[in-house]
């Protein structure tokens, strides 16, 4: 008899019944819409992401971890756990609902007008309208403070120009908050897609997040209402607020893609004879399961902690950091290491392996790099920046 991943530890027992009532809905959801259908998804390079937001949007969790407008109200945990259930089915369909409710409906409910937050949270919620959150440029990634996209007054207007580049969603988009350096400093914009001069183009030929929409935004003279800017964003903290949002579920998330690898990797290692026994039963073969099961507890571990630290008002960025770079370092190690239990069958779609391997591969460098991530742990442990100079 196996025993389900994460029922090594009882790790159940740390959850209260609605933590755990959620994350059975979340699960349900997935075995029923993503697992029948994302292997075709990633090899055809896309994903019905409209029609998933919608259905996201049925049970709440989009923006579930905000309140108000529409939104669940649900504790951070629980939206970890939904970021960890979401990402076993595939990392692109997580990536939707992240950027959908930790980056872009976030930014407008932490920093936006009253206007705005009736005008496009509602239906952000709802997954009737599409958000997209754009910060990295096609130059500027781990770098933002040095982006080139500008806006400027124009009599009570806003103006802007420039590109933003590997912005999930952006396609499909209905709405988009643009980050624009003006001459008091960084900004925000809510910037409807379908306003003249702001065009939309998917990037192809990924072999990372296919069942992903991800694209560029070109921004040729958008001419705005002063109206669209976010009245509480000022500075580059702003933005970085919301990439710490975004983070929290990405350090639950991976531990998703992780948990589908080691349990496929179970299931065929108790079923898939060599020299007249299962592999299960030879010893470097349960090595290699338990090291992968250990890590996967103590990420699980580390991911409840800063769950319950977010509960309390008193989560910080470089903690987020901390989960980041061990969760997502730890799971794409996993499913490496898995793929090689499989053999020449963890390569094929019928297995979830080497697409969540490459789907991990883009996680450990959005949202942050891993070397941006160790360079804030370094920064809180000395107290000297190494970002400069």
């Amino acid at each position: 008899m196996t025993t389900y991943p994460l029922e090594l530890l009882d790790l159940d027992d740390a959850l209260t019944a609605e933590e755990r009532g959620i994350r059975d809905v979340v699960r349900e959801l997935v075995a029923s819409r993503v697992r029948p259908y994302v292997a075709d998804w990633y090899e055809q390079g896309r994903a019905p992401v409209r029609e998933l937001a919608a259905e996201f949007g049925r049970v709440g969790l989009l923006g579930m971890h905000l309140t108000g407008y529409g939104c669940a109200g649900a504790s951070a945990t629980a939206y970890g756990l939904a970021c960890l259930e979401l990402e076993a089915g595939d990392s692109g369909v997580r990536s939707l609902a992240s950027v959908q409710g930790s980056l872009a409906m976030y930014a407008i409910w932490r920093y936006g007008s009253e206007e705005q937050k009736q005008r496009w949270l509602p239906s952000m919620a709802a997954g009737t309208t599409v958000g997209c959150f754009g910060l990295t440029e096609p130059d500027h990634g781990s770098d933002p403070a040095s982006m080139t996209t500008r806006a400027r007054r124009d009599g009570t207007d806003w103006v802007l120009d420039g590109g933003k580049m590997w912005i999930t969603n952006a396609p499909v988009a209905d709405v988009a908050v643009i980050w624009a350096r003006t001459d008091d400093g960084v900004r925000g914009f809510v910037v409807p897609m379908s306003t003249p001069g702001v065009t939309a183009r998917e990037i192809r030929r990924k072999m990372s997040l296919r069942a992903s929409s991800t694209g560029e935004i070109v921004l040729d003279d958008v001419r705005l209402p002063a109206e669209a800017q976010l009245p509480g964003a000022v500075g580059l903290k702003a933005p970085l607020s919301c990439l710490t949002e975004a983070r929290f579920g990405i350090v639950w998330g991976a531990l998703g893609a992780a948990r589908d690898c080691l349990h496929t990797a179970l299931e065929y290692a108790t079923t898939r004879e060599q020299f007249g026994r299962p592999i299960a039963g030879f010893q470097l073969t349960q090595a290699k399961l338990a090291d992968m099961a250990v890590e996967l507890q103590k990420g699980y571990l580390l991911a409840l902690h800063l769950g319950r630290l977010a509960d309390a008002g008193r989560l910080r960025p470089e903690q987020v950091s901390v989960g980041k770079l061990n969760n997502v370092r730890e799971a794409l190690a996993i499913a490496r290491q898995c793929r090689t239990i499989l053999g020449a069958n963890g390569i094929s779609g019928e297995y979830p392996l080497l697409r969540h391997a490459n789907n991990l591969e883009s996680v450990l460098t959005y949202e942050g790099t891993s070397e941006v991530h160790q360079l804030v742990i370094g920064q809180r442990l000395t107290g000297i920046s190494a970002f400069t100079g």
